[in-house]
């Protein structure tokens, strides 16, 4: 979105065992760190963001392992590029630091003609983001190819390995409540480089026709309601009836495009983009009845907690 403040503590690690040695010592001296990744989801309110900050800017590998091979010494080596041609073909996972990017991913698989991301094409963010939040789309989700994640538990400092099946994602949450996501396990299906290409190629036009991809936004603001209480209607539909693509405040305004974007124009401040998310979900709410949740995430200034 390009609005909010500067942070008082900056970290960036650069690689899993030093985020977790950076959150210890951030928590040591009562500090809770926020997490940053790719800020793609996020809204940050203006002024001076107290405590610490952790980036993982710098966190990007995304590694092939060997057929079989134990996952424990690639969480903190870089060795293994993704693209290696050396790898058994029947093994048809990565291993992704939290850094790495959704789109790194997806063209990762796709020069391996690996199916299972295609629907992710387009999404930006970092593989830390999409773990907690299940990023995805009409398309797919990011948990459709996850077969474990490694996380920090926040409260112990514990690093664990978690299957799948001990997370229990749904819509919009990878089930992260009190964890931090070091990195994820992808297993993907095999198909042809031709066809994921294709695939990615499709949904990228698609995309780009109904969406701002190219503006500054966080992505959908508001999460799709339920459907017995909005008809069926997504959050965007509803937006739309309401009129809401028509409302502004200072340089932020709803995407003509999508009415579940908005989109900075150049010179909005976090202020007006805070304003019109309460400005449309009240509009909705008024004309629908419907009261939006926010997807989005959004950080004060203020330090958060410990507990």
């Amino acid at each position: 979105m390009r609005v909010g403040g500067r942070a008082q503590w900056l970290l960036e690690p650069a690689n899993p065992e030093e985020l977790v040695n950076a959150w210890s010592a951030a928590m040591e001296r009562g500090h809770r760190p926020r997490i940053l990744g790719g800020g793609a989801n996020l809204v940050i309110e203006g002024g001076d963001i107290a405590g610490v900050v952790l980036s993982t800017s710098r966190l990007r590998y995304i590694i092939r392992p060997s057929m079989d091979e134990d996952l424990a010494g690639v969480w903190n080596s870089s060795s293994g590029d993704a693209s290696s041609s050396s790898k058994s073909h029947h093994d048809t996972r990565l291993v992704a630091w939290c850094g790495a990017t959704i789109p790194g991913v997806v063209r990762a698989a796709t020069e391996l003609g690996w199916s299972g991301l295609e629907g992710l094409a387009g999404v930006p963010g970092q593989v830390g983001g999409g773990v907690a939040m299940n990023a995805g789309g009409r398309w797919g989700d990011f948990w459709d190819v996850i077969e474990a994640v490694r996380v920090l538990d926040a409260s112990s400092g514990e690093v664990r390995d978690l299957p799948r099946d001990q997370c229990q994602p749904k819509y919009r949450d990878g089930g992260m409540q009190g964890k931090v996501v070091l990195g994820a396990v992808l297993r993907f299906k095999p198909s042809s480089k031709h066809e994921v290409e294709a695939k990615v190629r499709e949904y990228l036009q698609t995309k780009r026709k109904v969406q701002p991809v190219t503006e500054w936004s966080a992505g959908c603001i508001f999460k799709n309601p339920p459907v017995e209480s909005s008809d069926g209607r997504s959050a965007g539909k509803l937006i739309e009836d309401a009129g809401g693509k028509a409302l502004s405040r200072g340089d932020a305004r709803v995407s003509p495009l999508h009415g579940n974007f908005i989109v900075n124009q150049g010179k909005a401040t976090s202020a007006d983009v805070f304003t019109l998310i309460e400005d449309v979900r009240d509009l909705v709410r008024e004309k629908t009845g419907v009261l939006l949740a926010t997807e989005v995430k959004i950080w004060r200034a203020a330090e958060p907690a410990q507990a």
